[in-house]
């Protein structure tokens, strides 16, 4: 596929190489396989040399082609014009999206670029819609958990957030939430950046910063629609978090994301970000903190035994009939020892004694004991749960949850 893209170049002006039918070919082929090995983000970077592209497979990043540095022009030349971005432009980033149908089945592929030293490093982030189309229940949440996030979904107003780090599937979790409750009978509108997938009976407003359509001042726009249920993408500044607090105080559902480590710090973020405690404790019903998890591949895995301090750690809270496994490696799992992701979650249901708290400024600690003295399960139990069963490792474990 190289060659037939060099042969092409020859003699040929700028513009008929990123029209080349082997560029496309080569362009597919990236997408493709990144799709085959189950990837979320597919990184094209230049090197003095060569061009590396690498996919982001179950959240780690790995190598699946390199090509030499004279491909790299036409292919992302290529890649901005799918995306209709300027082309001679690179000295600044940019951002786009296109569609492509790839095995019969339809992505949408948002792009973006930023100028490094040896060029622009090319980041698609691969959506699939199928995906997001996910029931709330099938998002393997623990039943317990579950419960209480779908009652928490059935409050007549106030605010549930839905936080963690980037990529920890929380768009995800709230598309399922709005499916799971949408219906004729209400008007549900978000406000995003950008709108990753489009769904039917829900309005979706794009944040536009250049015409000054802010998440502040969609937000303000969408209370003058009628809505019963608003989510907003993120919230970034205390003014969109205010506007929030007081739409989910004057009787509308608010669902929302935050970037915290766990539940109990969203309290404490939301008020370090100036908004007054007894308003806080009036609008949240609940928050849920969330990571992925990759899961050991059950063609490689072998049975083990973990040390006995950390089995002493997890022993109150895991099943009796527990086996643990360790990942090992195969063709299957491209040698990783781990296939796929699944989320863990902790739910913190804000009942009257949290609001209380919250309004008193307790800390944290105080709230966080209250609540693991209440039936609270924290992430780093929920994955625990899931290693004694044998769905992931301990290892992966102590990676992604314990804080």
């Amino acid at each position: 596929m190289i060659a037939d893209i060099r042969q092409e170049f020859t003699g040929k002006t700028a513009t008929d190489v990123e029209e080349s039918s082997g560029i496309l070919k080569l362009i597919e082929l990236i997408l493709k396989t990144s799709i085959i090995s189950g990837g979320s983000d597919i990184h094209i970077e230049p090197t003095e040399t060569s061009c590396i592209v690498r996919a982001r497979i179950d959240g780690m990043l790995k190598e699946i082609f390199v090509f030499d540095r004279d491909i790299y022009p036409p292919l992302s030349s290529r890649m901005k014009l799918l995306a209709n971005l300027d082309i001679a432009e690179k000295r600044k980033p940019q951002d786009g999206r296109f569609s492509s149908t790839i095995m019969e089945k339809h992505y949408d592929f948002r792009i973006s670029t930023l100028p490094i030293m040896t060029g622009e490093s090319i980041v698609l982030r691969i959506l699939d819609k199928s995906k997001v189309m996910i029931k709330l229940e099938d998002l393997g949440m623990h039943p317990e958990n579950y419960r209480k996030f779908r009652q928490a979904m059935s409050a007549p107003y106030g605010i549930i957030f839905v936080t963690g780090p980037t990529g920890s599937g929380k768009t995800t979790t709230l598309y399922a939430g709005m499916n799971a409750i949408k219906d004729v009978k209400k008007k549900m509108i978000t406000v995003e950046d950008p709108v990753e997938y489009q769904m039917n009976l829900i309005q979706q407003v794009q944040v536009n910063p250049k015409a000054n359509l802010t998440f502040a001042t969609a937000l303000r726009s969408i209370l003058r629609q009628d809505p019963d249920i608003i989510m907003i993408g993120e919230v970034r500044d205390k003014e969109t978090l205010k506007i929030a607090i007081e739409a989910s105080l004057t009787g509308h559902l608010v669902f929302s994301t935050l970037h915290t480590n766990d539940a109990v710090s969203a309290i404490t973020r939301i008020v370090d970000m100036g908004i007054e405690p007894y308003l806080v404790s009036g609008a949240l019903v609940a928050i849920q903190a969330q990571r992925l998890i990759r899961k050991v591949c059950p063609h490689c895995k072998i049975k083990t035994e973990i040390p006995r301090d950390a089995l002493e750690e997890i022993k109150p809270f895991i099943p009796s009939n527990y086996q643990f496994y360790k990942a090992r490696g195969c063709d299957k799992c491209n040698n990783t020892g781990y296939a796929g992701r699944e989320m863990i979650s902790e739910v913190l249901v804000v009942d009257d004694k949290i609001q209380s708290m919250i309004a008193r400024g307790a800390a944290k600690e105080d709230i966080a004991a209250y609540a693991n003295q209440n039936g609270f399960i924290s992430m780093f139990q929920d994955a625990a749960i899931r290693a004694a069963n044998g769905k992931t490792t301990i290892e992966e474990v102590y990676r992604v949850a314990k804080s």
